[in-house]
């Protein structure tokens, strides 16, 4: 049985799109294996940690329906999920590690690490940490630590080379002389990321480490942690990194990168989801448009492509759009109520939607632009910043036949273009005054049936109360 995970940390706004890139093949690959997708916070960086975002970062998982079988909040077997609550877990085998010789104590000052980094840039060599505390007595380290000196614990890297195998990228190996002694434990008992990870990875039996591109370099050093501990190592797969269109990293200062920005701009989750599986990856049958219950039953760690795929919103924006077309009305209808009401409060009865479906479905990219096609409908302008000057032209005659007419939209539609042709009017711009006069705006939803839902008395209301303000 497959068990994934992502481990976030909150130190942002909420989850970044990155992050969801990677919780989606989590998610995807353990339900396709029958397993069990964990979410686990990595908050032990307590000097970026912000309030509510951990949150924050699980109803947005759950927004776009990628639901954790285990995390902070719902428990499981292997809880708790929040590292700022494993404290002891990391000491304990970071300690192992020391007894077996395979990390130590370091007591250097901040001082004389920033003293080796400045010689190192200045000799243009890597900056690495100079081992002076590996070769201190046991005697030395005895009385260090019983005056309770600060200080933290490193991991000892082995001579010669350390390999894995990537299931994306095939073998993978470093030369451990580029690697440095990493702490593992800070000065404040906290762990860092590489101790942490590989701890709650072993104890919470993931068995497959999918994880974006930027944690190459550092899985070595997690191989490492692994041998010492005489523990089995899991699958590793890492994917590729979201770009811009310039080919840069993915970063908020050129894209939105807050995964809940999108649907509060009313991008469909399910084509949000449906756009993140085809960074790196083709479905079999080369189709663009699928569900995540499609995706699941298709997706291979082996066939996601290694090069960092081009995120742009407009490919996002014209997914969006097909995937409202090919939604049932009834299903379009619910996540237009439940995104009106909980991104702009505006509240409107079932029946009210319903009647405008048709009108909006297909010319709909996102559900933010249903309002602003609509809601003329529902609610007359505050003002209007158009002459109307046609209208006003044929105002009386269009008034007579509008009060005799049947009042559908096939006929109001055909009775205006007949009025227009005989003042000698091109219909089209009847029409576009017809539609200022009735919103204020030069693109809605479809005119005649919209004027079809108004009804007829209020909308020659509403055509007289705008020629008076005009």
């Amino acid at each position: 049985m497959a068990r994934t995970r992502i481990a976030p940390s909150p130190t942002g706004q909420d989850l970044h799109i990155g992050n969801l890139y990677t919780a989606l093949i989590n998610y995807s690959y353990a339900r396709k294996n029958r397993g069990r997708f964990i979410v686990r916070i990595e908050d032990t960086d307590r000097t970026r940690y912000v309030p509510g975002a951990e949150n924050r970062i699980l109803d947005t998982l759950r927004d776009y329906g990628l639901e954790p079988d285990e995390d902070p909040l719902k428990g499981g077997p292997f809880a708790p999920y929040r590292q700022s609550e494993r404290l002891d877990l990391y000491q304990r085998y970071a300690q192992t590690l020391v007894d077996k010789g395979a990390a130590y104590y370091c007591f250097c000052t901040p001082a004389r690490l920033q003293e080796l980094r400045e010689r190192a840039v200045k000799e243009k060599r890597q900056p690495k940490y100079d081992r002076h505390c590996l070769n201190l007595s046991p005697e030395e380290v005895a009385n260090n630590l019983k005056d309770n000196r600060p200080r933290v614990i490193r991991l000892r890297i082995p001579d010669g080379e350390t390999g894995f195998r990537d299931v994306i990228r095939g073998d993978i190996n470093i030369r451990n002389e580029v690697l440095d002694d990493q702490i593992l434990i800070k000065s404040d008992g906290y762990p860092t990321y590489h101790m942490a990870v590989v701890v709650d990875d072993k104890l919470m039996e993931i068995t497959h480490i999918i994880r974006a591109e930027e944690w190459i370099s550092s899985t070595p050093k997690h191989v490492i942690l692994y041998r010492a501990l005489d523990w089995e190592l899991p699958l590793f797969a890492h994917v590729p990194l979201l770009r811009n269109p310039d080919k840069t990293k993915l970063s908020k200062r050129k894209n939105p990168v807050w995964a809940s920005w999108y649907l509060k701009e009313g991008y469909l989750p399910d084509a949000v989801l449906n756009y993140l599986a085809l960074m790196g990856w083709s479905h079999p049958e080369e189709k663009e448009i699928f569900g995540l219950k499609e995706y699941i039953d298709v997706i291979r760690l082996e066939d996601i492509q290694p090069v960092g795929p081009i995120f742009d919103l407009k490919k996002l924006e014209w997914l969006s759009g097909e995937h409202i077309r090919l939604m049932p009305p009834a299903g379009l209808k619910e996540r237009i109520v439940k995104y009106l009401g909980k991104h702009q409060d505006i509240h409107l009865k079932i029946n009210e939607i319903e009647q405008t479906i048709p009108l909006v479905q297909t010319r709909m990219k996102k559900l933010s632009e249903y309002w602003p096609l609509v809601s003329f409908i529902f609610k007359q302008p505050d003002r209007i910043e158009f002459p109307l000057n046609l209208l006003k032209q044929c105002q009386k005659d269009l008034f007579n036949i509008y009060e005799q007419i049947e009042w559908t939209a096939g006929q109001v539609h055909e009775k205006t273009e007949q009025l227009a042709v005989q003042a000698d009017i091109k219909p089209i711009k009847l029409f576009m005054d017809i539609r200022y006069a009735l919103s204020n705006q030069k693109v809605t939803a479809p005119l005649f049936e919209s004027m079809e839902i108004i009804g007829k008395e209020k909308t020659l209301e509403r055509l007289r109360s705008a020629l008076k303000v005009v």
